[in-house]
């Protein structure tokens, strides 16, 4: 403080020193300038002052966000999702009870809470998937009070995201969908929602993250994140920049007590962007197959080949023949980039390689023997080489309770194993069925039975067909094989 009083103090002299050298309106405005160099603020590292700026005005004083939250408001909506699950009397069996209590299963509604976003004019609306999930009726209600029935036409619980439609034949007022791409650090932002179910409410903050990585919300872990308030019920509301426009779909919080603590997560506005499209052709989200699977770089990993960070996804597995491989994608390359943007983690490359979009070209930057190149790709939907041919085993076989079905890259990609697994795999496992009994578990991949080579799920039921007291199961489980040996009452289990 002192150092600038001094600067406004020698200021002022030179000023008054020179007044009888000028007239008074050059003397006002020297004392104007040596006021204005007083108010300044520099820092000591040289770069150019900075004006500390207060409202100058009551027009100032007075700027809201009202007239932003108009824009919008009528776009988000209220989504309520019933499910009607059948509940068995207590007394179902008991000829007496049953005279007064009835035999019918007593209904009980199960309803959840959450928040919609209109992106069309037709009654298109973009919401959470957890907020719809297995509800048998989803309606939504818009800021002024009016009610619709949606149909669910997309859901997808990878990317927590749904598509619902109202078929009403009202005109609706839709949100523009900004480019989340655009959204910094730092920008100002309305998260938009009814949180505990009291009624659409509006909290601002700012982005206090960028390609945020997650775990347990999406298997994108790809988010914006906001410290705006964002609670319960929040979910499938909107997050909108200083323009009005939909730049994410607010869908979780950090919380320990599950109230806002400023770190609240929204999927970009560009993963949105696909769930839309992929809404019109189908009802699920169209994802692009290259025919190769990635895991983290680790520190270590970046220490070896010469990486001074971790960052990127290294590639561990390659389908032969797929767009990777003739794309000449290797193992032990790391993904760097993808069409310019930077891949700092590995969730960063499902969404970047998803909002580029199924039949573009992506150019891929990977780090392949030491040296940064570029790959190119027509980014494709993973094929069906073989039909799944999904079928439930015999119930009195030893995989009694089991579904199994055949392995082809839409299966794999479907359900998360690597690209480049073939064979048969286990969908399903009933509790307490034969197939439970012997610890077949969902995802296993099997290998052999009885020592017989399984590579169909035609090869499966002859074999249990046979019968006997014995069982030898080998199979594939995360990358490690086992062998499940049941012989009557006795079992054990080891690894090969």
């Amino acid at each position: 403080m002192l150092k600038y009083l001094q600067i406004g103090l020698i200021l002022l002299a030179t000023a008054v020193s020179s007044a009888g050298l000028v007239n008074a309106q050059q003397q006002d405005g020297l004392f104007d300038k040596a006021l204005d160099q007083l108010l300044r603020r520099g820092d000591n590292t040289g770069s150019e002052a900075q004006v500390l700026q207060v409202p100058s005005s009551r027009a100032e004083i007075q700027l809201s966000f009202a007239p932003l939250v108009k824009q919008v408001s009528g776009s988000v909506v209220n989504v309520y999702a019933a499910r009607r699950p059948a509940r068995t009397s207590p007394f179902a069996g008991d000829p007496f009870f049953e005279r007064f209590f009835g035999r019918r299963a007593q209904p009980r509604n199960q309803n959840s809470l959450g928040s919609g976003v209109i992106v069309s004019t037709d009654g298109v609306v973009v919401t959470n998937h957890h907020v719809i999930k297995d509800a048998d009726e989803v309606k939504i209600a818009l800021a002024d009070g009016r009610e619709y029935e949606a149909a669910i036409i997309l859901k997808d619980e990878a990317s927590d995201l749904a598509i619902l439609k109202v078929d009403e034949g009202d005109i609706f007022q839709a949100i523009e969908i900004g480019d989340s791409e655009e959204a910094l650090v730092g920008d100002l932002v309305l998260a938009i929602g009814n949180p505990f179910g009291v009624g659409q409410t509006v909290t601002s903050g700012i982005i206090s993250a960028v390609a945020r990585s997650t775990s347990g919300v999406s298997d994108f872990g790809f988010f914006l994140q906001t410290d705006a308030a964002i609670n319960p019920g929040n979910s499938g509301g909107a997050l909108i920049d200083m323009q009005g426009r939909l730049i994410g779909i607010n869908t979780a919080i950090y919380s320990r007590s599950g109230g806002s603590n400023g770190i609240g997560f929204a999927i970009p506005s560009n993963m949105v962007r696909v769930a839309i499209s992929s809404s019109e052709t189908g009802d699920t989200l169209r994802r692009p197959w290259i025919g190769a699977t990635f895991q983290p770089v680790s520190a270590e990993i970046a220490q070896s080949l010469g990486m001074a960070r971790p960052r990127g996804a290294l590639v561990v597995g390659v389908v032969d023949g797929g767009p990777a491989d003739q794309a000449g994608i290797r193992i032990g390359d790391v993904i760097l980039g993808v069409n310019g943007s930077n891949i700092p983690h590995i969730n960063a490359l499902d969404y970047r390689l998803t909002t580029v979009g199924i039949g573009n070209l992506a150019s891929f930057n990977v780090l392949s023997r030491g040296r940064e190149v570029e790959r190119e790709i027509e980014l494709m939907l993973a094929p069906e080489t073989v039909p799944a041919n999904e079928t439930e085993m015999p119930a009195r076989s030893a995989l009694g309770g089991a579904v199994v079905a055949n392995l082809s890259p839409a299966l794999t990609q479907r359900i998360k194993l690597p690209a480049d697994k073939e064979g048969v795999v286990v969908m399903s496992v009933q509790r307490g069925s034969p197939a439970s009994a012997n610890r077949i578990r969902p995802g296993d991949i099997i290998r052999a039975i009885n020592q017989v080579p399984v590579n169909r799920v035609a090869d499966v039921e002859p074999i249990l067909q046979e019968g006997g007291r014995r069982w030898i199961f080998e199979i594939e489980r995360q990358g490690r094989e086992y062998v499940l040996d049941r012989n009557g009452g006795f079992f054990r289990q080891y690894t090969r």
